[in-house]
């Protein structure tokens, strides 16, 4: 079995606000480059190798955790929300805001106008997770929510209505076994990252 650790990208302006990224390329805030200051990955995980979305986002997060040899993995980027990028769910929720509530309902087939639904995330995001579990490469992946979310879902069994049936803390790894097919099982949800012994200055990155 091969081990699968996600970790979303630290804080934004725009995800500190609420408002959707998707594919719009946010650095991260300077919050975000302080709380990467005083963290590191637990060394028990510290042998994988690492894989970041090529959004700027990430590949910060990744450099800010001193996370050697990092490749870039374009099939782990943010699920598109097309029209919806810069707009905060609460906005789009207000009432009448009945399409909102229609295309929640809908689950895995949610789809924002001219953006993509979690089942396309899927399908993108499966023929990379069937390549680590067949080449049994354990991986550290620095990802998005939407990613995570539709891994998550797919290792319990979730069709994305309701409410999801744990709660992820996305500050947190999260972590799978992946069969040789790259069907995902939960390992262990919301492992807090280590607190580093002093402050590690970094820089922007890229």
């Amino acid at each position: 079995m091969t081990v699968l650790a996600l970790l979303r990208h630290a804080e934004t302006s725009w995800s500190g606000a609420g408002r959707l990224q998707g594919r719009t390329d946010i650095p991260l805030s300077e919050a975000g480059r302080q709380t990467l200051a005083h963290q590191c990955i637990p060394p028990i995980w510290s042998h994988l190798q690492v894989v970041s979305s090529p959004l700027v986002r990430c590949t910060q997060t990744a450099y800010g955790l001193a996370l050697p040899d990092v490749r870039i993995e374009p099939r782990i980027t943010e699920m598109s929300w097309g029209d919806w990028e810069g707009q905060t769910l609460a906005v789009l929720r207000t009432p009448p805001g009945d399409a909102m509530r229609d295309n929640e309902a809908r689950g895995f087939d949610f789809q924002p106008p001219g953006g993509e639904s979690p089942r396309a995330v899927l399908a993108r995001v499966q023929p990379w997770l069937a390549e680590l579990g067949s080449q049994a490469r354990d991986t550290l992946a620095i990802s998005h929510r939407g990613v995570i979310r539709v891994v998550f879902a797919q290792a319990v069994g979730w069709d994305m209505r309701g409410k999801p049936p744990a709660k992820l803390d996305w500050s947190c790894l999260h972590l799978f076994e992946l069969d040789v097919a790259g069907h995902a099982r939960v390992l262990h949800l919301n492992l807090p990252l280590d607190a580093t012994p002093e402050p590690t200055a970094i820089g922007i990155g890229t």
